[in-house]
C-alpha cells in the first residue's frame, strides 16, 4: 500500500533504531517498490526515493513487514522506489541464477546474457549509493557483518527459493538482479555483490574516520568520498 504522508529518517534515527534493534535482526533483504519516484510502499521498514531521500514506515525495525516471501522474520526490508514496469529476459535454455552478464535492450552487445529494461522509472544512483550506506550504518550498528547471508536482494533470496528468473514461478521476482555501476560506465553487474561491495567500502571508510554524511535539510545526501 502507497503511504500518503511518508516520514523523512535521517542517520542519527537511523543508527539508533538499529541499536534498539541489536540482536533481534539476522538479515537485510533489498527491494525495488516496482512502482513510480516518489510512491512509499508500507511493505519495507525503509524506501529510498530517486533524490536519496529515505523514508521511514515503522517505529521499530523489529516490526514484521510483508517484503520477502517467508522470510520476514528477524529481516528488515529496504526498497529503492522505483522499477514500474520493468521486464527482464534470459538466453534461450539459460538458468537464471548462472547468469553473471547482462545489459539494457536499447544497449545490447552480447546474447549470452540477460536483457534488462528497467522502464521509465529505472534505479539511479544516487539511490544505489544510498542503498549501500543505509547497509552500512545498518550493519555496524546491528553488528552483522555484510555478506551474501547477511545482506541479499529479493532476487538473490527468489533464487534460493525457486521463484527467481527462469523458474518459472508466475510470481516471479527479480528485485536488484543486476544494477548500472555508475563508476565502470553504467555496466550492469550483479545487484547483490554491487551493494555490499559499496556497503563494506563505506563501512570500512566510516571506522578509519575517513569520511562523513552530509545533509541539506531533511533530504539526506550520497556520502563524500
Amino acid at each position: 500500500m502507497i503511504v500518503e504522508n511518508p516520514v523523512v529518517i535521517l542517520e542519527n534515527k537511523i543508527r539508533t533504531m538499529a541499536i534498539e534493534a541489536r540482536g533481534e535482526i539476522k538479515t537485510i533483504y533489498l527491494h525495488w517498490t516496482a512502482g513510480c519516484y516518489g510512491h512509499v510502499y508500507d511493505d519495507y521498514h525503509l524506501c529510498i526515493d530517486r533524490d536519496g531521500t529515505v523514508y521511514v514506515n515503522c517505529k521499530s525495525f523489529t516490526e514484521l513487514k510483508a517484503h520477502t516471501w517467508r522470510r520476514n522474520t528477524e529481516a528488515i526490508g529496504i526498497a529503492l522506489c522505483c522499477g514500474v514496469d520493468a521486464r527482464c529476459w534470459l538466453p534461450d535454455g539459460a538458468e537464471g541464477y548462472e547468469l553473471e552478464h547482462a545489459c539494457e535492450v536499447e544497449y545490447c552487445y552480447r546474447n549470452n546474457g540477460a536483457l534488462i529494461d528497467f522502464g521509465e522509472n529505472p534505479p539511479t544512483g544516487t539511490q544505489i549509493e544510498v542503498m549501500a550506506d543505509l547497509v552500512a550504518i545498518l550493519c555496524e550498528e546491528l553488528e552483522l557483518s555484510i555478506t551474501p547471508e547477511t545482506v541479499m536482494t529479493h532476487c538473490e533470496a527468489a533464487f534460493e527459493d525457486c521463484y527467481g528468473p527462469g523458474d518459472g514461478d508466475s510470481d516471479m521476482r527479480w528485485d536488484l538482479w543486476f544494477l548500472p555501476d555508475v563508476e565502470n560506465f553504467g555496466l550492469l553487474v550483479p545487484g547483490g555483490n554491487l551493494i555490499r561491495g559499496k556497503a563494506q567500502f563505506y563501512r570500512d571508510l566510516y571506522e578509519e574516520g575517513v569520511i562523513t554524511r552530509l545533509y541539506e535539510k531533511d533530504k539526506v545526501l550520497v556520502v563524500q568520498r
